[in-house]
């Protein structure tokens, strides 16, 4: 079967995508706008970039109820630092009420019930439940479209990164103490526990 992007609709191209890039992890973004008003999101089309910048990357749609661009990408241009927040199974009900599109204003930190705790390069407050934070300056926009379906990539620089001490050892972070959960398609997620290991396989040392 070959499917060609121009010959399904806007809302058959989404389920595909969200249905086969699966799982995805959740970048729960604390913003602020020029007034000071917060606002919490999830996200789930997130990655890292690099580490050298430390750089992530997160891309907020265009809101189809308001017609705009979403609230956290307005905030970001207003007010150009942002947290990543990590979500988990603790946190997960917290970012799905996150989840609500408001009107613009209304505080997210407040309906979900998780508490703004200060950052330290940011004005932007980060969630105080998360295990682990990411306190991030915008970095650039690249808007792939305006308008229905469309949305943009943003990239934000590492200024502080907040990890809570169980998750973190001897510089590595531990799954089963994080414990996160990944986005699938509509209304699904998963938890990750069924780890295992698979060694990269190194070159046959007489290649020819």
């Amino acid at each position: 079967m070959i499917l060609r992007p121009d010959e399904l609709n806007r809302k058959d191209r989404y389920k595909l995508m969200i249905g086969a890039i699966v799982p995805r992890p959740i970048a729960w973004v604390s913003t602020m706008d020029r007034d000071g008003n917060l606002n919490l999101a999830p996200f789930s089309y997130f990655t890292a970039v690099c580490p050298d910048p430390m750089t992530l990357l997160f891309c907020p749609g265009w809101s189809s109820a308001r017609n705009r661009r979403k609230d956290t990408w307005i905030n970001i241009e207003q007010v150009p630092e942002f947290v990543v927040n990590i979500t988990n199974e603790e946190t997960m009900q917290a970012m799905n009420l996150s989840a609500t599109e408001f009107e613009h204003g209304v505080n997210e930190f407040e309906w979900a019930g998780v508490t703004p705790a200060a950052s330290t390069a940011a004005r932007v407050p980060r969630v105080a439940e998360a295990p682990v934070s990411f306190e991030c300056k915008l970095q650039q926009i690249v808007v792939v479209k305006e308008g229905p379906g469309g949305g943009a990539a943003i990239f934000g620089e590492v200024q502080a990164i907040h990890v809570r001490q169980d998750v973190y050892e001897k510089g590595y972070i531990l799954p089963q103490k994080l414990k996160p959960i990944g986005r699938l398609a509509g209304a699904g997620y998963t938890r990750v526990t069924d780890l295992f290991e698979m060694p990269r396989v190194p070159l046959p040392e007489n290649r020819e």
